[in-house]
């Protein structure tokens, strides 16, 4: 008979990357999100701008950060599981992407693992989400996003929503999270579906 470790489910694995642009509460927010989902394994890596910036807009350490992971990755580890394509994995996000992160991936450079993780991802075609952080945007940038898009990655300014107006800046983290990890199926209750605008349904039962 095969034994319980045998019979056991694999969980996802979802890789999350965090690079130095600006925003890299959404990288640990995405992080804690994923925590609630015991069926899902996260596996992360931060680039050293992304520590620094960790450390000036959090004022976190490696550890703290380190601990809402699953498993953890150096940039440099050029033979994790990550970079091998025979390591299935549900998909990658890149929370905040940096500008030179994208256009690592838009040119398949594989300079480090982030970048040769995302190779990974689009030639398995599997799920890329790539944060962008920067504006205004130059030619090159609006270039590598398109060169990314026609390799079938997805491009997701963290922009605000105010639709569902929000009370609080973590109001509009946690819908920009939501939004992000709805694309894997993985949408915690604060993102709800997009019911209509209320002044449109009162007037559609009035005709």
């Amino acid at each position: 008979m095969p034994n319980d470790a045998s019979t056991a489910a694999t969980p996802r694995r979802l890789i999350v990357a965090i690079t130095g642009a600006t925003g890299a509460v959404y990288g640990v927010r995405l992080l804690q999100q994923l925590r609630r989902h015991t069926d899902v394994q996260s596996h992360l890596m931060v680039s050293s701008a992304g520590w620094q910036t960790l450390h000036q807009e959090l004022g976190l350490g490696k550890a703290e950060v380190q601990a809402l992971a699953d498993v953890t990755h150096s940039v440099r580890e050029v033979g994790a599981t990550i970079a091998s394509g025979s390591f299935a994995t549900h998909g990658m996000v890149v929370a905040p992407c940096s500008m030179k992160t994208l256009a690592s991936i838009a040119h398949g450079l594989s300079d480090n693992l982030i970048a040769r993780a995302a190779d990974v991802t689009l030639k398995e075609r599997r799920r890329l989400v790539l944060m962008v952080r920067e504006t205004p945007f130059n030619l090159a940038h609006l270039r590598n996003m398109t060169a990314v898009t026609e390799m079938g990655g997805i491009v997701f300014p963290p922009l605000p929503a105010f639709y569902h107006r929000p009370a609080t800046l973590d109001d509009m983290i946690d819908h920009t999270v939501a939004r992000v990890l709805d694309m894997f199926q993985l949408a915690p209750p604060q993102a709800p579906a997009w019911a209509g605008l209320a002044a449109g349904r009162e007037d559609a039962a009035a005709s």
